[in-house]
């Protein structure tokens, strides 16, 4: 799975961009979702916004600590979800979050200590992060 992270506000994009973010969900600054690296559309969109967003493989462990932390149940308000660890796996095996109950998007902190926004990776944080997402999520959580 992939998680992507928005990290670009609305100034200045295109409007190719916005739509392609506003069909990924990630509609605000520091929003993360996760998507199936098997989908050859959404890899295509992920393509097509590099520039604005930061992504990279997930790992169970971080996504578990997503869950935990930032995961909200559809339609009741600020509700926690129970059973991270069990939802976890039920996502990386292939099931959408929606049919698990819970949204399909998350709402991070600016992550702690800074970053520099308008390079791309190793220098930045935009771009292709490989594995190292998970350190970024890790600080934004």
């Amino acid at each position: 799975m992939i998680a992507a992270i928005r990290i670009s506000g609305m100034i200045k994009l295109k409007s190719e961009i916005q739509e392609t973010l506003f069909r990924l969900r990630m509609r605000k600054k520091y929003t993360c979702v996760i998507l199936d690296e098997k989908n050859l559309q959404t890899l295509g969109m992920i393509r097509t916004v590099k520039d604005c967003i930061a992504f990279g493989t997930i790992d169970e462990k971080t996504l578990v600590s997503l869950i935990k932390a930032r995961g909200k149940k559809i339609g009741d308000k600020g509700a926690k979800v129970e059973h991270p660890e069990k939802i976890a796996t039920e996502i990386l095996a292939g099931k959408n979050m929606e049919e698990l109950g819970i949204k399909p998007f998350f709402g991070l902190h600016p992550p702690r200590g800074g970053i520099n926004t308008k390079l791309h990776y190793p220098r930045g944080v935009l771009g292709n992060h490989k594995e190292a997402i998970n350190k970024l999520i890790m600080k934004m959580l």
